[in-house]
């Protein structure tokens, strides 16, 4: 793509069509995670009600004699990670069969489905297979069309994925609003049932703005693919290496939409004006934090790089790695201060989501931007995939510690989160110190 194309906030114009995609997918994707946890624990996880799912009890099997909230933990973190594994397969589909364009489109059109298919009861298993395989199909794709709106040397390309963070953030903070708001006071099904309407909405954007989107790369077998150098071979193996690491490091902030919502829910004073707000709100002001986080961060380093130069990427991942481990601090803390009933303010939760939050802002978009720079031209769906598979382990042990909080006290369930960030932000050190070998470091 040109340089000189600069029509929206100093960079392309494909790129306001992927934003606005992007927030209304993770308005219906982040409306339906706010409700999970919390539709299994309180719902349909009671007895009798899992009675009519189908194919619930052969799936039940899976988990052995898990049940109530350790299960519902073990489902949730099962589904989470299983929407960043299919992105591999979704880089696959575009690389060498359908093209990104189309592939991103029927991505959409699935999870459209699933969504619409969640307001059924009955069908709860066949949604959640179609919300995985289309997510597989959209996600990694429709981050890899943000890349190649860019040269590789184009400064703008972090200052995108910056804008791409803030995108996703902004459908963060209304799916709670209003799909948990819907969901807790009207019903699950209405819920659910909206978030497939915001999904709609995503389709129907992608399609408005296609034209203005970078063309595909793929290429006519018979043609064959431009071999790896030993540079393309050196990123990828840089990625690789850099997954499971990245996976223990996001497990803290992944609990969010897992155990914390439960442990939320029965220990938060979550009153205001003397009337109680749906715990799904929780995830909007971690949005909200996090959206003024990253708004600001770039400006804040623009002045710190004039007196010295900007972190590189591995300093910025331990930076990110210690204020999480603030934050898992703050809930220890506060859980441990709770009151005779067994509830703690609502100022130790805020204080966990300012630190987490800019945390995030350190983690995230510095090592998507990281994989999209590393990965070769010729595999960049593939790499973008890779880059899922750090969710794909981060969500595997997220429903597997998640499952501790049923049977450890609550300061110990998240002083465990704490050490697991420290642990992460001393190895991030210890690279940062022996200058690991990263092409943008």
């Amino acid at each position: 793509m040109s340089q000189g194309d600069r029509a929206f906030l100093g960079h392309p114009r494909g790129l306001a069509y992927l934003l606005f995609t992007e927030a209304w997918e993770r308005f219906s994707y982040y409306g339906m995670q706010s409700l999970l946890a919390l539709d299994l624990v309180k719902h349909l996880l009671q007895p009798g009600q899992a009675d009519g799912l189908l194919f619930f009890d052969a799936f039940r099997q899976l988990y052995g004699e898990l049940d109530g909230q350790p299960l519902a933990s073990a489902i949730v973190g099962t589904y989470f990670a299983s929407v960043y594994v299919t992105p591999i397969l979704g880089g696959l589909v575009a690389d060498r069969l359908l093209g990104r364009h189309r592939t991103v489109l029927l991505g959409a059109l699935t999870m459209m489905a699933g969504h619409f298919l969640m307001a059924v009861q009955a069908a709860f298993l066949p949604a959640l297979g179609l919300l995985v395989l289309g997510s597989g199909l959209f996600k990694g794709n429709l981050a890899s069309q943000i890349g190649a709106l860019y040269g590789h040397d184009d400064p703008r390309r972090d200052g995108a994925f910056q804008l791409y963070y803030l995108g996703i953030n902004i459908g963060l903070i209304a799916a709670p609003l209003v799909i948990g708001t819907l969901a807790e006071t009207r019903g699950w099904h209405i819920g659910f049932a909206v978030a497939g309407v915001g999904m709609a909405i995503a389709t129907i954007i992608y399609l408005v703005g296609r034209e203005h989107l970078p063309a595909d790369e793929r290429r006519p077998r018979l043609q064959g693919r431009r071999a790896m150098t030993r540079q393309d071979l050196r990123g990828l193996l840089g990625i690789v290496l850099l997954i499971p690491l990245l996976a223990v490091a996001l497990l803290p902030n992944n609990q969010i939409f897992n155990a914390y919502l439960i442990w939320g829910d029965a220990h938060l004073e979550l009153t205001l004006g003397g009337l109680r707000v749906p715990t799904s709100w929780l995830i909007t002001l971690d949005a909200g934090l996090g959206l003024a986080i990253l708004a600001g961060l770039p400006f804040l380093y623009r002045l710190y790089a004039r007196h010295r130069p900007e972190p590189g990427d591995l300093a910025k991942l331990t930076i990110g790695s210690l204020f999480a481990t603030g934050g898992m601090l703050c809930l220890a803390l506060g859980s441990a201060l709770a009151g005779a009933d067994g509830r703690t303010g609502l100022g130790w939760a805020i204080a966990f989501h300012l630190l987490n939050g800019i945390g995030f802002a350190h983690i995230l978009p510095v090592s998507l931007a990281l994989f999209t720079r590393a990965a070769p031209p010729c595999q960049a769906g593939l790499a973008i995939g890779l880059y899922y598979l750090v969710f794909f382990l981060g969500n595997v042990l997220v429903g597997w510690v998640g499952g501790f909080y049923a049977r450890m006290p609550a300061p110990s369930f998240w002083l465990l989160h704490a050490g697991i960030a420290a642990g992460c932000g001393a190895i991030f050190l210890i690279l940062t110190l022996r200058k690991a070998v990263f092409r943008s470091d």
